[in-house]
């Protein structure tokens, strides 16, 4: 949630005026394993640590050296696969999912470009959750027992792994307050503000982006019913907060939103 965003300011691309064109992956069989580098990354500033020298950068170079793409509606991986690696996403969007024992999916995250997957596994060895692409999207390959090694001897690097844990529990005690505290309501109006905050965070517009999840995903991350999500939607926008075009979603009164 990488989903479509927005460079501001931008009125002169195709199609749509603001919205900027999605990085598509290559399907060849060679894209799966090109090479890539995070010295020279876009989303270097997100992924990794800003303190990094030269010549860590080069080290990470050689570490993090393949990508591999993923069409849309396919796994990254499955709950129980083995873990051997964590996953910075280059270009695209993913959701996480659980499947519940009655063949329920539960959405637990969506992650966009500059986010990690794979974290999870660490503890037991295995992947917890299906990480499925929301469209034709790109990830680097971090083999986790080579970082293990680097992050020994790069204290930044190792720092910033820890910061990424952290994160990961922040934002599932965060889950957990929005959908056992707040209203229909206030869990929309959050999760608009907290992708409007991801986005201004990678340079894009925190005004306006391109939802590539569905109403209904949305509604099972939330916990909420599809047609409470559609009204919720409908409610901002008779009260001029946002205002919707398909799936492109612009914030047309950030402060209104967050007193909700």
């Amino acid at each position: 949630m990488q989903v479509a965003a927005v460079r501001e300011p931008r009125h002169d691309a195709p199609r749509t005026s603001h919205v900027v064109p999605i990085h598509v992956a290559p399907s060849t069989a060679a894209a799966r394993h090109a090479v890539t580098r995070c010295s020279t990354c876009a989303m270097r500033a997100i992924c990794m640590p800003p303190e990094l020298t030269p010549d860590e950068l080069s080290r990470l170079d050689a570490l993090i050296c393949s990508t591999r793409s993923i069409k849309r509606g396919d796994a990254l991986y499955r709950a129980g696969d083995e873990f051997q690696s964590i996953y910075a996403i280059r270009a695209g969007s993913f959701k996480t999912v659980v499947m519940h024992r009655d063949g329920r999916e539960h959405v637990t995250g969506f992650q966009i470009a500059g986010d990690s997957l794979g974290l999870d596994g660490i503890g037991e060895g295995k992947q917890n959750c299906d990480a499925i692409a929301l469209e034709d999207s790109v990830v680097c390959i971090i083999p986790f027992a080579q970082l293990e090694a680097i992050c020994r001897e790069i204290r930044p690097m190792q720092h910033h792994i820890y910061q990424m844990m952290s994160g990961e529990i922040v934002r599932e005690s965060s889950q957990m307050m929005l959908l056992g505290t707040m209203s229909a309501e206030q869990r929309v109006a959050t999760f608009l503000l907290n992708l409007s905050k991801r986005f201004k965070a990678r340079g894009f517009s925190a005004a306006e982006f391109h939802l590539r999840m569905t109403r209904e995903e949305i509604g099972c991350f939330l916990g909420m019913k599809l047609e409470t999500v559609s009204r919720m939607f409908s409610k901002f926008q008779r009260e001029h907060l946002v205002k919707a075009n398909g799936k492109t979603i612009r914030i047309e009164d950030p402060e209104r939103l967050s007193r909700v």
